[in-house]
């Protein structure tokens, strides 16, 4: 968050130097890229669904399905993180979490 914040501070102050833009708006603007931007939910979901995995392989029996489940739902979130990924670091770390993922969901096929 706080790389995001600096980023677009930046950007607001070279575009009010530029002058013509209304302030208020270009803050409003700032604002809704801050909230999308933001990962934290989907790092939430992350470990909940990983939490669901744990205890899933803890309790045993037939779980192949409800794996299969949860390995399509990480992979939704990871595409999610690497979508608002605004740094090549994290899209690289975004795409090995992807690529993590992809390697659990072959693995879990074989799961009854």
């Amino acid at each position: 968050p706080e790389a995001i914040r600096a980023r677009l501070a930046a950007s607001v102050a070279g575009l009010l130097d530029a002058g013509g833009l209304d302030p208020e708006r270009l803050h409003q603007e700032a604002v809704m890229m801050a909230a999308k931007a933001d990962v934290r939910e989907e790092l939430d979901r992350l470990r909940a669904h990983l939490e669901a995995v744990s205890e899933l392989l803890a309790a045993g029996g037939a779980i192949g399905r409800r794996l299969d489940f949860l390995a399509q739902e990480l992979g939704r979130e990871a595409n999610t993180l690497c979508a608002k990924a605004n740094d090549v670091a994290l899209s690289r770390i975004g795409l090995d979490l992807k690529a993590v993922v992809e390697q659990f969901r072959e693995q879990v096929q074989n799961v009854e």
